[in-house]
């Protein structure tokens, strides 16, 4: 039995390794496109992916309906420490080229609707997994070999990279590290990437959850959970950045869209500000209320612009002595003084919800060490594209159309 056992681990051990000319590590959004675009220039491509299935980051996106990309790119929209880094890869492959492939693959979409007007927000119409069948139908014509469920376990690089995982050895010139971040681990965020970072010496910045719900304790919370489901308009800021979009009440504390944007700009500790009447003033409307209807309640006027339930709770918070008070009776400076704390109500998160729902993963592996014309790293035909990289975007596509740009810029030289 010991002599079939050792026989046995020596027949795999001498085992040939499959061989590309390109190995990508992580078929998601870059990944994929890093695929096609290099098989499209003659290479022998493989990608190779720890799930059961491509692409669950774009799947489950926009709530199934993926937010393929932004009509209103700019370097503006993406945080990294170099904020000059992207411009190249999004120069290169454009969210017009993106949408070329949609409209090729007859994928219908649709620009999101805010309360602002159109937003540049691109959605499928029907489905997420048409922009999946699109990307993999590419793959098929350029004959990329796509392997799931195959976890890599070790990585050499000794006259090419040597890769060592549960479906045996791969061989390859180059190799592209796409495996994505910390972000929703339920879809195969994890740190492998950032680890191979650290095997061949590049520099990473501090990970950081990013486009994330904030929580909060204490009254705060209570106040919030008996909000929970409720929405409104809304600007949120703090000294870095303000975002003017919808915010969520939840069990836990605040999300939606305003919040998530702010989240990627909250360092812990920090206050953020919320108003509940953008775009207006409110001191001067709530003393024309005062003139044209003196014998209204203020809770009744502000019922008119948001949740009854939500005014209920900012009632008892800023003028609970005031509830029944008409606002004839109401003193200017005091009616003033409740306007100001609509328009700039302070509150102090505890933290975030963190990685599992979180949908990008801030910092990462250090643009200085990378080539922003081609993704390559120091150590020739070695790249990092997509979320592993220090580049994060805002929330509407801007992730998505930086896996795009980032995979292009590497399939055209790996």
């Amino acid at each position: 039995m010991f002599h079939a056992g050792a026989l046995y681990f020596r027949i795999i051990a001498i085992m040939p390794a499959h061989l590309a000319d390109t190995l990508i590590i992580g078929a998601g959004a870059a990944g994929l496109m890093c695929a096609i675009t290099a098989a499209q220039r003659g290479r022998r491509v493989t990608v190779l992916d720890r799930s059961n299935k491509v692409g669950k980051k774009i799947l489950m996106s926009g709530g199934g309906r993926c937010n393929f990309t932004n009509l209103h790119i700019s370097p503006d929209r993406f945080l990294s420490a170099n904020p000059h880094f992207c411009k190249s890869a999004l120069s290169r492959y454009t969210q017009w080229d993106f949408i070329e492939l949609v409209e090729r693959h007859e994928i219908e979409y649709f620009e999101k609707q805010t309360v602002n007007g159109l937003s540049g927000q691109l959605f499928c119409r029907q489905s997420s997994k048409l922009i999946v069948a699109a990307l993999l139908e590419e793959c098929r014509r350029a004959g990329v070999e796509v392997i799931t469920q195959c976890e890599t376990t070790s990585v050499r690089h000794n006259d090419g990279f040597h890769l060592a995982g549960n479906l045996g050895r791969f061989s390859a010139e180059t190799l592209v590290v796409a495996s994505g971040g910390l972000s929703v681990p339920s879809l195969g965020g994890s740190g492998f990437g950032y680890q191979l970072a650290e095997q061949f010496g590049l520099r990473q910045l501090p990970l950081v959850a990013g486009l994330v719900p904030l929580t909060f304790t204490g009254a705060l919370n209570e106040v919030f959970a008996r909000l929970s489901g409720i929405s409104c308009e809304v600007i949120v800021t703090n000294p870095r950045a303000a975002f003017r979009e919808d915010l969520l009440f939840t069990h836990r504390g605040l999300s939606g869209p305003a919040v998530l944007q702010i989240s990627s700009y909250w360092r812990p500790g920090e206050s953020i500000d919320l108003n509940f009447l953008p775009g207006l003033d409110a001191p001067a409307l709530f003393t024309s209320w005062k003139a044209e209807h003196p014998r209204a309640l203020l809770r009744t006027q502000l019922a008119s612009r948001l949740p009854g339930k939500l005014v209920g709770e900012l009632e008892a918070l800023f003028w609970p002595d005031n509830r029944d008070r008409q606002l004839a009776d109401w003193p200017d400076r005091q009616l003033k003084a409740v306007a100001a704390e609509l328009q700039a109500w302070q509150v102090k998160p505890a933290a975030t919800e963190g990685y599992r729902t979180a949908e990008v993963t801030l910092g990462g592996v250090d643009t200085r060490d990378l080539s922003s014309k081609t993704m390559e790293s120091a150590t020739s035909g070695l790249f990092f594209i997509g979320e592993v990289v220090d580049v994060t975007g805002h929330l509407g596509g801007f992730n998505f159309q930086w896996a795009w740009s980032s995979g292009y810029a590497a399939g055209q030289e790996v």
